[in-house]
């Protein structure tokens, strides 16, 4: 039997701050559940199941926090599943609410991630003691600064090309009214003179901790005939893990990003990713990581990554724009980037990006990545149904 085509109808964010102190964690979901729901023209009613997804409890220090939470989702009486695959969770919760219908499980599904960073602190969380790592560390730039070190080394990439990849995202996020950072007087000389927090990573060269939450209604081909808005439709979609560490790891560009990349590419009947695929949201939480992944991800040769960024093709108005929203170095409610990654392609297949859309974009890549480079997930949305 052939899989039910799957079609984004409704998308909801709330706007990402710092810290969102006036409300709970249930009032900041249903802030963009609702936003989702509106957007479909849908009311709780019309909602089979949820899926939700978030980084680590201990981020907040709520357990099990989807349980809390049904109420607050329209979820009392229906399924509703718990995703987490670190920092890619928000991509890997949409796949999984797109299988439900795509298996013709459920007919309309509501998919939703967060994160309210305010209630903990991630940088500390995230440095392990002995013996999960040696103590050299402090947080995610911490880990991910060596291998940027290593790319660098690998490709001969001047080291301005970092700056090139925040000036942009921050200058996009501009144009984004939801965006964490809005940064009206940022310059590229300012970028470069923030300070070195992780050699060779600058202050102005790394994401925000945010409060957020995005979500996404879901549906069949019927639901999506009674759309009143344009849908995106799922072309491809595809999750891939390996292990933080084993013998022969390639930090720089790791195997899961390619396979996955190349499964969707497949499903999605992608043969040039450079020329086929019209923009990109890419999750790039260092700003080295865009050069990184153009390559994992096929855009670019190997050792060419970082000539994309530095020749312009990754900006707004260039050949393959990368992070038109400002990506994740402008907000990071870390359990919802990567939803939001695959939230602003279906907006940009939609011609709902408002002063950050790509003319005539027609297919668009959202991608997540998560843990020690070891999780991955992506997906293809394209403007038209799929063919088969």
């Amino acid at each position: 039997m052939s899989k039910e085509p799957v079609a984004v109808v409704g998308i909801g964010q709330t706007k990402h701050v710092a810290a969102r102190r006036d409300v709970s964690i249930a009032g900041l979901v249903r802030e963009a559940a609702r936003r989702a729901l509106d957007d479909a023209a849908l009311t709780w009613a019309d909602i089979d199941a949820v899926v939700i997804g978030k980084a680590p409890d201990f981020f907040e220090g709520v357990m099990m926090p989807e349980l809390y939470l049904a109420d607050a989702l329209g979820a009392v009486g229906k399924p509703m599943l718990r995703v987490h695959t670190a920092g890619s969770v928000g991509g890997s919760t949409a796949l999984v609410a797109t299988n439900l219908v795509a298996g013709r499980v459920h007919g309309t599904v509501l998919t939703l991630a967060f994160e309210k960073q305010s209630e903990s602190n991630a940088m500390w969380g995230l440095s392990l003691p002995i013996p999960f790592q040696q103590p050299l560390l402090a947080g995610a730039g911490g880990f991910f600064a060596p291998h940027v070190r290593a790319y660098m080394r690998r490709t001969g990439a001047p080291d301005t090309v970092g700056s090139l990849v925040a000036y942009k995202d921050r200058r996009n996020a501009l144009k984004n009214p939801y965006a964490h950072l809005h940064e009206h007087d940022i310059t590229l000389e300012k970028v470069q003179a923030s300070p070195m927090l992780w050699d060779p990573i600058r202050y102005s060269e790394t994401c925000p901790s945010s409060d957020g939450a995005c979500a996404m209604i879901l549906t069949d081909r019927a639901g999506a005939a009674r759309s009143p808005k344009p849908p995106a439709w799922v072309h491809g979609g595809a999750m891939r893990s390996e292990p933080t560490l084993f013998a022969g790891k390639d930090f720089v560009s790791p195997q899961a990003g390619k396979d996955c990349a190349a499964d969707v590419y497949r499903q999605a009947g992608i043969a040039d990713p450079r020329r086929d695929i019209d923009a990109v949201e890419m999750y790039v939480p260092f700003s080295w990581y865009e050069p990184m992944w153009l390559e994992n991800l096929g855009f670019a040769e190997e050792g060419e990554g970082w000539k994309l960024t530095e020749s312009g093709v990754t900006e707004l108005d260039g050949d393959l724009p990368v992070n038109m929203s400002g990506g994740v170095l402008s907000t990071n409610p870390i359990g919802a980037s990567g939803m939001i990654r695959f939230a602003e392609a279906a907006l940009q297949v939609r011609g709902q990006a408002g002063e950050h859309q790509v003319d005539g974009a027609r297919r668009a890549l959202g991608h997540a990545y998560g843990g020690g480079s070891q999780f991955f997930s992506m997906w293809l949305v394209g403007s038209v149904p799929p063919t088969s």
